[in-house]
């Protein structure tokens, strides 16, 4: 398994002072950027010129979550602004083998998320059109949210379908994600991991970064095996 990857989100960043913000997580391995439209979610936050600028304000990659309707039209426009990340909703998008094959065109990373209720098992065979695959760990929309330890088992069997498989696909949690919680998601098999509040919330945000890395790394070294009833 790969080096734990920390991408803080700037859903819980101060909007006005967006340059600033970013300054504050050199540590970061990539800064994760949510646009959502209020229509496949009930929340709207950001979109294409903020990301813009974005990408001129800062040196670290850029993770775009599209929690957007008709994604199969829009992803593909954020790649092409500078993105090295862009995920979309499996729920939403039409053809999503099609958009993963055509964001990997424009040189970026193809990932597709899952919301907590929505099944890994259907996708399985897609996983070798990704570089990332998100597993959402809160209902998407909102950031503060607290981690569902439910999507635990999802984690673990999507880490034995990509291991099984010998895909060099990332792994990717987000929601609820700080120090109570990540070393459970890393033992599940998540590799990457955005956090919102537990990084934006410290008093020193590259401080928190690099604690969340550790207490990852803690997790990858004591990995979760499901436990199996025996019959008596």
């Amino acid at each position: 398994m790969t080096t734990p990857q920390i991408h803080p989100s700037i859903l819980s960043a101060d909007f006005a002072r967006l340059g600033e913000e970013l300054q504050k997580i050199p540590t970061a391995d990539a800064v994760h950027v949510d646009v959502m439209d209020n229509h496949f979610v009930p929340n709207l936050t950001i979109g294409l010129p903020v990301v813009q600028a974005i990408r001129r304000a800062t040196n670290l990659g850029i993770d775009i979550h599209l929690m957007i309707e008709d994604p199969d039209r829009w992803a593909p426009t954020y790649a092409e602004a500078g993105a090295e990340s862009v995920t979309f909703h499996a729920e939403a998008s039409a053809a999503p083998i099609r958009l993963a094959q055509q964001l990997r065109a424009t040189g970026a990373r193809a990932s597709m998320a899952l919301k907590p209720a929505t099944p890994i098992e259907p996708y399985l065979d897609m996983l070798g059109e990704l570089d990332m695959l998100l597993l959402m760990t809160v209902e998407p929309g909102f950031s503060g949210q607290a981690f569902l330890e439910m999507v635990l088992p999802k984690i673990r069997r999507a880490r034995q379908a990509i291991s099984a498989a010998e895909l060099p696909v990332a792994l990717q949690v987000d929601g609820g994600i700080n120090a109570e919680t990540i070393e459970r998601a890393a033992a599940a098999g998540a590799d990457t991991f955005v956090a919102g509040s537990a990084v934006y919330g410290a008093e020193d945000a590259s401080e928190a970064i690099d604690q969340l890395r550790t207490l990852a790394a803690r997790g990858h070294r004591c990995p979760q095996t499901p436990t199996r009833s025996t019959a008596s």
